[in-house]
């Protein structure tokens, strides 16, 4: 193994001499190992930014979005401080919250929004959702009953500011045989503002529960839903349902999966998307080692020969030229691995700068969020690391059995 290790490193220092007649095998075997640099650097960038998103997912969007609901299609829930206490009590079930939800308007002066307005009882609401971590001004736990907290967008386009007087126009239900009722109009202080950069900036109107309640002729202890927060939001579909059956009310059942789930299974998609495709890459690249190799192979059939004639045994010469092909290999891993690593790690200030710098933002409005996010896991390292070295270990096989076939006779009697 020494010896072909030896011989290997000669025959690539040999390669790259000025001299060399067929620099063109030297400039294959090059391409090669930058391929194999860009496919592994591509791929740790890639299934980093996808590992962001997804953290993203769970540790930003579902920890304000609901994870499970119950709501009343038809009549209120009633007497829901002892359904919540009932919830809470529920295995894998972290909090429990009444709200009142329903669609109307925001109006400042001539301005008017589409709004989801949500009533909510702000000594619970904590327990449910994270919306704390991304409110300036007054907290939602800290929403008073004549206030009420929009999102960033809907502010913006407003033109309000904390402290102005928002109207919310708040639609009636008619009645069977009634006409269609006027809105209610209720004006409430803007004291907070919610900054989570994504659509619910631009839908969400939070108000107290007694508010709400007041408003839509509800008494205290009525509400249209119960939220819940779980353990392991991966399994939210199958503890909604179980504990869903612990409730009288006849309700609606709903958890992430259904209003966020076609967003979670579109990441998982573009990950097996970037797996087959990069990696269709860097096959390409470890196999431009069988081209560079076998013409190796060919111009050094003299070298073969000799060594040949002086005892090098088959497995010596097989051994010298995958050592060539892996060497190719390790150099482009090597530098696409911390090439990838280094942009992994600096990609969401990358991306800042580049939307800074041209003006623009293309994941403005689109996503839930409207920064690049990056999370380098390094089991994927590992993983892109091992599978380049097979496909390259594959590649060289073909050449260097095509080298223990060099008859000496015939080469060196010509």
């Amino acid at each position: 193994m020494l010896l072909s290790a030896f011989i290997s490193k000669r025959f690539r220092a040999y390669s790259g001499h000025k001299d060399e007649k067929n620099g063109f095998v030297s400039f294959i075997a090059k391409a090669s190992t930058v391929g194999i640099l860009l496919g592994v650097a591509v791929l740790i960038v890639a299934l980093s930014v996808i590992n962001g998103f997804e953290q993203q997912l769970v540790h930003r969007l579902l920890s304000v979005v609901p994870q499970v609901e119950y709501v009343a299609p038809n009549r209120p829930i009633a007497n829901w401080p002892q359904k919540v206490e009932q919830l809470q009590q529920q295995d894998h079930v972290t909090g429990a919250a009444p709200f009142i939800a329903v669609n109307g308007m925001a109006q400042f002066k001539s301005q008017l929004k589409a709004v989801e307005i949500r009533g909510v009882e702000p000594s619970l609401e904590g327990s449910v959702s994270a919306i704390n971590q991304f409110t300036k001004g007054k907290l939602v736990s800290q929403l008073g009953i004549d206030e009420v907290i929009l999102g960033k967008q809907i502010v913006n386009q407003l033109d309000a500011s904390v402290g102005d007087s928002i109207t919310l126009l708040i639609p009636q239900i008619a009645q069977q045989g009634q006409s269609l009722l006027a809105p209610k109009r209720v004006t409430l202080l803007l004291a907070g503002i919610v900054e989570m950069g994504g659509p619910i900036d631009s839908t969400a109107a939070f108000i107290h529960l007694n508010k709400a309640q007041q408003t839509l002729g509800y008494d205290e202890s009525q509400v249209t839903g119960l939220r819940l927060s779980v353990d392991d939001v991966f399994t939210a579909h199958q503890i909604a349902l179980r504990v869903g059956q612990t409730l009288d009310d006849y309700v609606y059942i709903s958890s992430w999966f259904r209003t966020q789930g076609s967003l979670y299974q579109d990441i998982q998609m573009v990950r097996t998307i970037v797996y087959i495709v990069v990696f269709l890459i860097i096959a390409v690249a470890s196999f431009n080692i069988v081209s560079s190799l076998v013409m190796e192979v060919r111009e050094k059939q003299g070298n073969i020969a000799i060594l040949k004639t002086m005892g090098a045994k088959d497995s010596t010469i097989l051994a010298t030229f995958v050592m060539q092909g892996l060497t190719q290999a390790f150099v482009g891993v090597v530098l696409g691995s911390l090439i990838g690593v280094v942009l992994a790690i600096n990609i969401s200030e990358l991306f800042t700068w580049l939307s800074q710098l041209f003006g623009a933002n293309p994941l403005q409005g689109v996503y839930f969020i409207e920064f690049l996010p990056s999370k380098l896991v390094w089991q994927d390292i590992v993983v892109t690391v091992a599978v380049t070295f097979i496909l390259a270990a594959l590649a060289t096989i073909y050449p260097a059995w095509q080298a223990t076939r060099v008859d000496p006779a015939k080469v060196l009697g010509n």
